[in-house]
């Protein structure tokens, strides 16, 4: 009967990393589809920024907002903050 109760403990013990692992990754999809909806999101209102200020006569871009976007981006995040941000700014005004 010890051998039982050891091999239950054993099983408990082995798929509680499992299944807290599980619910992590899980979690991480979550996030991952949000951040997916909210780029998605973001590309289209900053296109829709662009089209708009073009269709009033603006330039097609605003210097000191992307350097503002960056700065904020690498303010929070260090350099890959930096990264993001101009991938961000890509999806939204397309490639320089």
């Amino acid at each position: 009967m010890a051998a039982t109760t050891m091999d239950a403990q054993t099983d408990a013990t082995a798929s509680t990393p499992d299944a807290r692992i599980a619910a992590l990754r899980a979690r991480i999809d979550e996030i991952d589809s949000a951040i997916v909806a909210l780029w998605l999101e973001r590309a289209k209102i900053s296109q829709e920024v662009g089209a708009t200020r073009v269709a009033a006569g603006g330039t097609r871009l605003v210097l000191s907002r992307e350097r503002e976007i960056l700065d904020k981006f690498r303010g929070a995040l260090g350099e890959d903050g930096t990264q993001l941000a101009l991938l961000l700014l890509r999806a939204g005004r397309g490639r320089l």
